[in-house]
Parts: structure tokens; sequence; C-alpha cells
């Protein structure tokens, strides 16, 4: 009987630990106070599936939350101040270089801050990250390999801890992510293994990727509509001499007046420019910080920029030859970056700037290159900026003219790329006509945005108008537009539309349809008080492009490399679309937007099946100096107006007339 116990015993213990060891990662319980106002997990160990990881392995884990003031009844109104906590560990064999993850955020999340991470879209926080959001690493934005550096964590892994505020999703649920990926090319994620509050997933190289073959020090360099590179020319302990240069890549992106703007993450300040100018000139954040603290005998008087986010612009074309602030090349345009496809000359702009750093980076090797770049112009692409990614330095020819190459002590690439406007955002419209139908669909309501929307109504159909109103600035159009409802029986809202708001608006008129070919009349009004110097428009032809034969007062360019597109711009000497100006009469006539306009000629010969009158003469995207314009929802049709006669009396009396002349006859 002793035997048989003292075997129990052992049996029991044996199955209690295999029963442990079989667990899989789990989280504590949550300890939630009376009324669930507080949630808190507290995370285990790593999760088994690290372990077994041969690439990079990313997890996420909810830490707690708390009910927010002010507390209300509404779940979804209600708001919470959350913490979590991602990770990402270089569990493979090679070294990964400038990460990027994507946390798939769900839940109206506002992030306030993200420990050793920077958003990628250069937002500060806090920011709303309800569509998720795309994160990289700072300071530390490259992971060695353990093989490397002797299983050295601090070295292979970061942690970033979250704050920030969730709406809605009542406790017990939890506000997890949809999904965490990492953005880096050449790894694939498969779906994150998720529990209740925790996930994870182990992204590996993708085979298919082609790496480059040999191993080198720094990233490839990317490509992108905008690339900017910060090449670091001189060196000293407490100060370095950068230059920034500006390469537009994109053959429809363009930049007028340029503003670019970053974020210092280490006390910097700019002593001086040449090329560029910056829009403050403010020495009292230098003073009364830690630049005044540490440089005791510098004349802060003479300090260019001290902000922390500094406003930078290109300098006007007179300071061009001034040997202290311009004399660079590629300089001195006011802010002007054309397309490779109108000037490859003026596709690119220069400017350098000596940067002062204070301690604990006061060695000639502590080069931190600035954070959350973005850049902007007047009516131009809106870009969309990454981090900066550090590359092989730059190559300079030798200044002495031998035949010689200089390189940069080190280079960081950052590059932009255009994002599509969203919907009420853009910057320019276009309105459709046609010769087979006598009213104009006009510009979405509010496609350029609604900043009084008290008196109008934002989300009613813009009324059709009559050809002569496209003259005529939104604001004097409301009787006309009127006027044409009532005589073509249309409806008429009330309040009335809300106006485009666009400070350019381009007409597409269908202009002629005949048997071997067509032609359509493009015009561009400018409704702002400044003109644009080399303008261009491009538009997308899905059906018609390969019918394309002349545009006669633009030059006319087909664009093999972007499906479909042609390209215009003026003609020598007609390279100015001037602004809006006073009427003849300016106490009683409207203003006049500055106008240009050319006719454009197709032929059917390659595109037997083009129908005009359904629409197939319309473009399907339309660019002003590279910002795609909104278009409209619908096209005219080729019908004309719809007839709201009644048929049947008609048929009748036509059925009746025929009965008495065939009487007639009889």
């Amino acid at each position: 009987m002793a035997l048989k116990r003292a075997l129990f015993f052992v049996f029991f213990l044996v199955f209690n630990v295999l029963v442990i060891q079989g667990q899989d990662y789990v989280f504590d319980k949550p300890d939630k106070t009376a009324g669930g106002d507080t949630e808190t997990d507290t995370p285990g160990a790593p999760p088994p599936a690290q372990d077994n990881c041969n690439g990079v392995f990313l997890s996420y884990s909810f830490i707690s939350r708390e009910k927010e003031f002010p507390h209300v009844k509404n779940v979804t109104a209600q708001s919470w101040a959350f913490k979590s906590i991602a990770s990402i560990l270089n569990a493979g064999t090679e070294e990964l270089k400038a990460w990027k993850i994507f946390i798939g955020f769900q839940h109206k999340e506002i992030l306030v801050s993200a420990s050793g991470a920077v958003n990628m879209n250069g937002d500060d926080f806090p920011a709303p990250v309800g569509n998720g959001t795309y994160l990289s690493g700072y300071p530390t934005s490259d992971l060695k390999t353990s093989i490397e550096t002797a299983g050295d964590l601090s070295q292979i892994q970061v942690e970033i801890e979250f704050k920030g505020t969730q709406f809605g999703v009542k406790p017990p649920a939890v506000p997890m992510p949809k999904t965490i990926r990492l953005e880096n090319d050449g790894y694939k994620c498969p779906a994150p293994t998720k529990h209740k509050t925790s996930m994870y997933v182990c992204c590996k190289r993708n085979p298919k990727f082609k790496a480059n073959s040999t191993k080198v020090k720094f990233l490839p360099r990317q490509n992108g509509d905008l690339s900017l590179m910060y090449d670091v020319l001189q060196a000293y302990d407490g100060n370095y001499l950068a230059q920034v240069t500006i390469d537009n890549t994109n053959p429809l992106g363009r930049l007028d007046h340029w503003n670019l703007t970053w974020e210092w993450m280490r006390g910097e300040f700019i002593y001086s420019t040449r090329g560029a100018y910056t829009h403050l000139k403010d020495s009292s954040q230098c003073l009364y910080g830690p630049p005044g603290t540490y440089y005791k005998d510098l004349d802060f008087s003479a300090v260019q920029n001290c902000e922390r986010k500094p406003t930078i612009s290109d300098l006007p074309a007179e300071k061009e030859k001034d040997e202290k602030l311009g004399n660079m090349p590629f300089c001195c345009r006011n802010g002007t970056i054309l397309p490779t496809t109108m000037d490859e000359s003026k596709a690119r702009s220069i400017f350098q700037l000596q940067v002062y750093k204070v301690p604990p980076d006061m060695n000639r090797t502590a080069l931190n290159p600035p954070q959350k770049w973005k850049i902007d112009g007047v009516l131009n692409p809106q870009y969309k900026c990454g981090p900066p990614i550090r590359v092989a330095p730059t190559e300079f020819p030798d200044p002495s003219g031998l035949q010689a190459r200089t390189l940069a002590i080190a280079t960081w690439q950052v590059v932009c790329n255009i994002t599509k406007p969203k919907i009420k955002s853009s910057r320019c419209c276009v309105s459709f006509s046609a010769f087979y139908n006598d009213s104009v669909i006009p510009c979405n309501t509010c496609a350029c945005g609604c900043p009084n929307p008290d008196r109008c109504n934002p989300n009613a159909p813009a009324m059709l108008l009559p050809s002569e109103a496209l003259l005529v600035p939104f604001i004097n159009r409301a009787e006309k537009a009127k006027a044409w409802a009532k005589m073509k029986h249309n409806k008429i809202p009330n309040p009335l539309p809300c106006g485009d708001n666009c400070g350019v608006s381009i007409n597409w008129h269908i202009n002629s349809d005949y048997k071997k070919g067509w032609s359509a009349r493009i015009t561009l009004f400018n409704w702002l008080d400044f003109a644009f110097e080399d303008w261009f428009t491009a538009v997308q032809m899905r059906k018609a492009y390969h019918g394309y034969e002349n545009v006669y007062s633009f030059n006319g360019t087909k664009l093999p490399q972007i499906n479909n597109t042609l390209f215009f711009q003026g003609l020598r000497g007609l390279t100015f679309l001037m602004g809006e100006t006073n009427g003849t009469h300016p106490n009683s006539d409207p203003r006049v937007p500055g106008k240009q306009q050319s006719v454009i000629s197709f032929t059917k010969r390659h595109t037997p099946d083009i129908n005009i009158a359904k629409g197939d003469g319309f473009p399907s995207k339309v660019y002003f100096n590279g910002e795609e314009c909104s278009l409209p929802t619908h096209v005219p049709i080729g019908a004309g107006h719809r007839s709201r006669i009644n048929l049947l009396p008609i048929v009748a009396l036509t059925i009746m007339t025929f009965v008495l002349m065939m009487d007639q006859f009889h």
C-alpha cells in the first residue's frame, strides 16, 4: 500500500510539471478596481514563438487603461487613457537597418507619446492614429544580430512604450490593434498570433527579394517622388556644416515657394545659412536654453535660428549672386522646383547651414540629423516624408578642379512621396461640359474644403450652370444657378450648395465629334491674386490617349512612363497664368480670373470604339502643377437634359392624326 502511495505521489508531481511547462504564453488576469474604471495587465514571460523565430520578432502588449474625464454614459464616446508596449527583436542573422513598423490601431486612438520611436508622417504628439500608424526608430534605428553582439539585448532589441487615449471598448473587452507588421523591404509578415491582451508575429526574409549581394555598411539609396539629402561636409567638436539637396524625381511632381520644416532632437540650432533662409530670426530660445549656458561668449544676435522646428525657404532670384546669402548652384529660384519633364536644370534645389550642437554631443563624430521632415508648396502635391536613413556618403567633384572625388563625412536620405488628396481637401478642381449638352457640370461642392459651411449646404451636389457662369466668381453665380435651375425645371436646394473654394479650376469641354475624330477645349482659371509662372497641367485619358493628335495654344507631350497621360505647358511668352483682376467697372462688375485655353484634336483611327457621347472623351485624372484636382462624379450625357414632357398625350395625338388622315383617303 505504501508503495502504491509513493508511486501515485511521483506520478502527480511529474504530471503537474508537464502541465506547467506546456502552458502557452499568457498574461496575468486583469486587476480591476471597483466600477471597472481601471484595468491593468502585467506581461508575463516572452512567448515560446520568440525562441523559434529566425527573423524579426514583433510583439504588442496591452498594459493598462483608466477612464478619463469627462465620464459619459455613451460607451463609444467615453475616453480611456491606455498604456501598452511594443517590442522589436532581431532574431535573425542579418542586421536590420532603419527599422519601420506598422501598428493597426482601430479605436480612435490618440498617441500622446511613443518612447524610442517617431511618427513617420512627421506629426507631433499627440497624434490621431485611429487608422493605424507607421513608426520608425529614434535614436536606435538599426538592430544588430545576436551573433555579432554575443546576445546583447540592448543592441538587438528595442521596446516602444505607448501612452495615449482610446475611445469606446468597454471592459472587459481590450482595445487591441488589428495587426502589427514590419515595413522594411525584403521582409514578409504573416498574420499575427492574437491573445486577449497581446499579439506577436515573426517576420522573415522574403526569398524572392533581390537583396544586394555584397555586404555594405549603409542602406542603398531609396527611390521616391522627392529625395532630400542631408550631407555633412565639415565636422568640428561643437558644430558642423551640412548641405541639403532636394531632387524632384516625379515627372508630375512640383514645388512652388517650398517650405521645409524638421525637428531638432538634440538641442541643435542654426547659426547661419546660404542658399535659403529661416522664417524667424529669434535668439531668445538659445539665450535662455542650454546653448546660452554652454556658449557663454557667443554673440547670439548673429544666430540665424534657435527654433526646435525651424521653417526654411528658398531665396528669391535677386539673391542668387549675393556673396553672403546666395552664390550657390541650384539656389535662389523663389522656391520653384520643376519636374524633369519641363526642365532638368530646375528640378533640384540646394542650400547649406552651419549647425551648432550642445552637450553631451561635443565631439566631431556625434552627428544626428533632424527628424520629422515636412515639405510643401503653394498649390502643389502634398508630400509625406519618411525618416532620415543613413546611406553611403555622397560623392562631390573636388573643388580644386582635379579629376578627384570628395566624399561627404556622413549622408542621410529622406524620401517623400506624393499622397492622393482626401475628399474635399484638393487644391484645384475640374468642371465638365460638352457641345451636346447646354448645362455645365461644375466643380464639386467643397472640392477644396469648406471654411464657412454655416450659410450653405456642404453636402448638397453642385447645381448645373450655364456656360457663361464659368467666368464668374462663385459668390456671383448664385442668381445664375437659380435662374438656370428654374429654366431646366431642376430642384433648387435650400440652403444652396457651398462653393468649391478652389484657387484654380479647369474646364474640359467636348468641342466636336465627327466620323474620323473629335476635339476638346481645356480652359484654366486662376482665381487667386498671384500668377503661376511655368505652369503645367496633365490629363489622364483612359480611352482617348492613343488618338491624341495636337494641341494648338500649348506645348503638348505624351508621357509614356505614366499611364495614358498628356502633359501641357505654356508656349514661350505664355508661361504665366495670371491672377484674378478687377472687372472693367470694379464697383459693379465681378472680378475676372486669369485664363488660358487651347483646343486639343484627337483622331479615331487608333481608337475606333471610342464613344464620345457616353463620356469616353473626358479625362479620368487631371493635374495642375502636380496637384491632382477634384473631378465631377458624373459627365454630361449625349441626350442633353432630361425632358419632362409627358409622352402619352403626344402619342395619342399622333395616332388620332394618323387615323383622320387615313379616313380622308377613304
